[in-house]
């Protein structure tokens, strides 16, 4: 006994491939790095951290090219 086959409703396009992403899909991880970049950048909220003073003045620098 054989199988059906199953057709496709719409034939291929020309080998194009539409890949189409949800608004979320890209929302979210941006949402994610401008959340942890924002953390990074004001370091007074970090009262437990005690971090190396070459990173902390990177920071002020890319803090500071980034305002002006």
């Amino acid at each position: 006994m054989s199988a059906p086959t199953h057709t496709r409703p719409h034939p291929a396009t020309g080998g194009r491939v539409d890949i189409r992403l949800p608004w979320w899909a890209l929302a979210l991880p941006l949402l994610a790095f401008v959340t942890l970049l924002l953390l990074i950048m004001n370091p007074s909220d970090a009262h437990a951290a005690t971090g190396d003073p070459a990173i902390s003045h990177l920071m002020e620098r890319v803090q500071r090219l980034m305002a002006g």
